[in-house]
Formats: C-alpha cells, sequence, structure tokens
C-alpha cells in the first residue's frame, strides 16, 4: 500500500501555493495552474512545506489522500521545470511539419493530418521525423502527444507509427511461408 500523501512536498524558489475553499491554485516561474480537488483532503501550507491530511482511513479517503498530494506535487513541478514529450515517426516517407500554429502529420493517409496547438502548449518540430509537446500541465502535455499517438499507433510486425521516444514496440514474428 503506497504512503505516498503522508509526504509533504517541499516548494522550489519562486513558487507559491494558495488554497481558497476546493481550489488550489500554483504560480510560479513558467506560469499559473488552478484546479478544483477533493474537498475531503485538507491541504496546509507553512511556509516551503504543503502538507495534506484525510479524515479516515477508509479504501476511498486513502485513494485520495495519495491522489491529491500526485496531482498538486505535479502543478508544482509544471510551473517550476514544465513537462515535455517527444514523439517519433517511424516509416518510409512518414514525416511531420509546422504550419503557423498547425502540426501537419503525413503518415501513409490519403490526406495529410492536422492539429491546432492547444493554449498553453507549445509544439515544435526539430525534425521532419521528431515532434516535442511541452508545456506546464502534466495532464495536458500527455493527452495531447497521446492524441498525435493515436493517428498512427506503432503496429508490432514492422514497427512503424508514431511513438513516443522513450517507447519500446514489442516486435512479432510474421507468417512463414511453407
Amino acid at each position: 500500500m503506497s504512503r505516498i500523501g503522508y509526504k509533504a512536498i517541499t516548494l522550489p524558489a519562486n513558487v507559491e501555493v494558495t488554497s481558497d475553499g476546493d481550489v488550489v491554485t500554483v504560480k510560479g516561474p513558467k506560469g499559473e495552474l488552478a484546479r478544483s480537488l477533493a474537498h475531503e483532503i485538507n491541504l496546509t501550507v507553512d511556509g516551503t512545506k504543503v502538507s495534506f491530511t484525510r479524515p479516515s482511513d477508509d479504501v476511498r479517503m486513502k485513494a485520495l489522500h495519495g491522489t491529491t498530494r500526485a496531482i498538486v506535487n505535479n502543478m508544482v513541478e509544471g510551473v517550476s521545470n514544465g513537462f515535455k514529450k517527444t514523439l517519433k515517426l517511424v516509416g518510409v516517407g512518414y514525416r511531420a511539419s509546422k504550419q503557423g500554429d498547425k502540426l501537419v502529420l503525413n503518415v501513409g493517409y490519403s490526406h495529410p493530418v492536422e492539429f491546432e496547438a492547444r493554449e498553453g502548449l507549445t509544439v515544435e518540430v526539430p525534425d521532419a521525423t521528431t515532434v516535442t509537446v511541452e508545456g506546464i500541465s502534466k495532464q495536458f502535455v500527455g493527452d495531447f502527444a497521446a492524441e498525435i499517438r493515436a493517428v498512427r499507433s506503432p503496429e508490432p510486425y514492422k514497427g512503424k507509427g508514431i511513438r513516443y521516444e522513450d517507447e519500446y514496440v514489442v516486435r512479432k514474428e510474421g507468417k512463414t511461408g511453407k
């Protein structure tokens, strides 16, 4: 069983956490994030430490305790350092380009697939087969990267598709003729 909820968060310099009812606001050098959290979990800010307490030890409260602590920790991490996901396009003729605010993917369909960059996210194309998504919200960065990957997820026979930079695709052996 995890006891992550009891672990206090140490705030880096230039990061400020405030709580107004159920809404927690985190301000830092990269921006500001606000999120509504479960009202059962109590948040306490003591200078550079943020701690969480739960009212009871039932299963739901234990789950909310650790989840709430992890969410606030990701908010603190995001406004101080930010999050980044890198995707690789693997396949003959697969390429990405950026046209204004749009990300354009040519991944084997009869038409290019276009994505509008969401507010708060930065999408860059350092080369034709690499796409990076950066932002301060871990959830938004992960969701947008997953949407891009879902356009052509990696297939197990040739390994073609869009994958995360550190993702390993388990390859299968193809059919053998007799």
